[in-house]
């Protein structure tokens, strides 16, 4: 459903330079705001809901799995292993 909004150009061009800034339409940005005022996008709520979401069992297994993820890449040995993965199969589908 459209609805016209009439508003002060000073205020008009504060909108367009916020929505700008954030990366969004003047429509987008009006939306999100009202969303907001009503309740229905109430960042707080958004994250509780999330942290209860990430202390459930399930989720536990993958922040586990991830634990020591930051090892150093080993370029060399990644290059050698894919080289012998071609050669392997490029030779096999020559024979």
């Amino acid at each position: 459903m459209a609805v016209s909004v009439r508003m002060d150009p000073l205020l008009e061009k504060e909108l367009e330079l916020a929505a700008k800034r954030k990366g969004l339409t003047k429509s987008q940005f009006i939306i999100d705001a009202v969303e907001r005022a009503l309740g229905r996008k109430n960042p707080f709520e958004l994250m509780t809901a999330l942290k209860a979401e990430e202390s459930r069992p399930e989720y536990q297994s993958v922040t586990l799995a991830y634990q020591g993820w930051e090892q150093p890449y080993d370029t060399d040995a990644s290059r050698a292993q894919l080289i012998e993965r071609l050669k392997a199969k490029h030779a096999s589908s020559t024979d």
